[in-house]
């Protein structure tokens, strides 16, 4: 059981990611950080996983939208979002299918638990084995709990992914945290996704997968494709 990417030339060089591997992404604001991370969990419902998507910053339906919008043939049933903003925004909105509310980013236990439903779901009701989760984003998390606090929420859940065999893909804002911070987070991950500012626009590349990170490549992103330029 492994995982890709979606990203063509970095799977190329990585290869196949084993299962319960979990994952930071890291970089700078409007890189295009969400659109990879919701291409990465395209891939997967390409390959027939599920996907947990966790959204801190925008509301469940706009992170739905995103796969309606550029007409992707892909089974709605086999997604999951935790929406952290909607009830921020005092709707009361109910649960859905597809959207499970928590209160607020600050709510780690609902998080948590919805988290957990879905992979239940997915696990015991439709007998799906392989499942990617992206939290979308802990800057966001990290914004209204303290280091320790997420830590040790990660450290439960980076264990999870493990148990479970998936994948986990864990978005951070670059130069919003302090050094500590990154240093501390990064023991939970078994690899890292980190983007940088070029002359160009932005550059992308693999660390911790390989004996080297992979170079560093110029990418565009169009619609659901991420396209590499060495």
């Amino acid at each position: 059981m492994t995982y890709k990417l979606g990203i063509a030339r970095l799977d190329e060089l990585i290869g196949d990611i084993k299962s319960g591997t979990n994952i930071m992404m890291i970089g700078p604001p409007i890189s295009g950080k969400d659109d990879i991370a919701n291409i990465i969990a395209y891939q997967g419902l390409l390959d027939a996983n599920a996907a947990v998507i966790v959204s801190t910053r925008e509301p469940g339906n706009n992170v739905l939208e995103w796969f309606e919008r550029y007409n992707l043939d892909v089974p709605m049933d086999r997604i999951g979002i935790v929406d952290c903003v909607t009830r921020t925004l005092g709707f009361g909105a109910p649960d859905t299918d597809n959207i499970k509310m928590a209160s607020s980013p600050v709510d780690l236990t609902g998080i948590g638990v919805k988290i957990s439903q879905f992979f239940e779901h997915f696990w015991m009701e439709m007998h799906l084995r392989e499942t990617r989760l992206c939290i979308n984003s802990l800057s966001t998390i990290l914004m209204y709990s303290n280091l320790q606090t997420v830590f040790r929420f990660l450290h439960v859940f980076t264990g999870r992914i493990k148990a479970a065999n998936a994948l986990g893909i864990y978005v951070i804002e670059e130069g919003m945290h302090d050094e500590k911070t990154i240093v501390t987070l990064k023991q939970l991950f078994d690899g890292m996704i980190e983007i940088r500012e070029s002359e160009e626009g932005y550059q992308i590349r693999a660390v911790g997968f390989t004996p080297k990170p992979t170079p560093w490549f110029d990418y565009e992103i169009d619609g659901a494709n991420i396209v590499l330029r060495s």
